[in-house]
């Protein structure tokens, strides 16, 4: 099996109790699956001193990149500060809080053509009642106005890069995942649904439930629905960027 080029993103919010960490585990399993990788740190304006602690880690490993926000923009904004400055291939982002587990990227050194990994969780114990409401809504706008039908869009994905920096993507809350994922069902891009462990948190807390998290998501449904529509337009009519095999032309 060839193996394929990898950028990583790790997204940072006040996470100076693992973020070192969940570098160093990263970079070994990239060690072992890539030929060649980076791995952008988004820090999005974090207090805690978790600035000090990437700028360090960049100093020391010239496959680092950072991105240092000066104002918060919230998780969708560090989404796509890691998928449009990223290099290679296979793109991905990942939390800076270690409940991912990246170990779980290591049988997907080589990663298909026209395809792209979703990991999920079975279920979430350590939400609470309302992010777990909140979730259950996504998944039926997700279904019902998307015709998206995934497990989990809102855990770890694995993109060909090349293919969604031309998805047309206005999204940019976090909602930009369902974004992204029910455009590629447009073009007959076919998920890899991969059941993931999702692990306790160990330091810092939680932030993807926020109100001004849920407002931005929220806000953005209908140009969502809106920007979904048009991009199926531009498919039928061949003006997307893709051939009828869903390839980059």
């Amino acid at each position: 099996m060839q193996k394929q080029t990898w950028s990583v993103g790790i997204a940072c919010y006040n996470e100076v109790g693992t973020i070192d960490q969940v570098y160093r585990l990263t970079t070994e399993v990239l060690q072992e699956i890539a030929a060649a990788y980076e791995i952008i740190i988004v820090d999005d304006a974090s207090t805690d001193g978790s600035t000090e602690v990437i700028r360090k880690i960049a100093a020391t490993d010239p496959r680092v990149k950072p991105q240092i926000h000066e104002q918060n923009q919230g998780i969708g904004g560090a989404i796509r500060s890691i998928y449009f400055n990223a290099r290679f291939e296979n793109v991905t982002f990942i939390p800076g809080d270690n409940q991912f587990d990246v170990k779980e990227f290591l049988p997907f050194a080589s990663i298909a053509e026209g395809t792209f990994v979703s990991f999920y969780r079975v279920q979430n114990q350590t939400y609470s009642m309302f992010r777990n409401g909140l979730s259950y809504l996504n998944k039926l706008f997700n279904a019902f106005f998307l015709g998206l039908r995934l497990n989990d869009v809102n855990w770890v994905k694995v993109y060909k890069r090349e293919v969604i920096v031309n998805l047309d993507l206005v999204a940019q809350s976090s909602i930009i995942e369902s974004e992204i994922c029910s455009k590629l069902n447009v073009i007959k891009h076919k998920p890899v649904q991969v059941q993931s462990t999702y692990h306790p948190r160990v330091s810092g807390v939680s932030k993807g439930a926020s109100l001004g998290n849920m407002r931005k998501v929220i806000g953005e449904m209908f140009f969502l629905y809106k920007s979904l529509k048009q991009f199926r337009k531009k498919t039928r009519l061949g003006k997307a960027k893709f051939d009828q095999n869903g390839n980059i032309k």
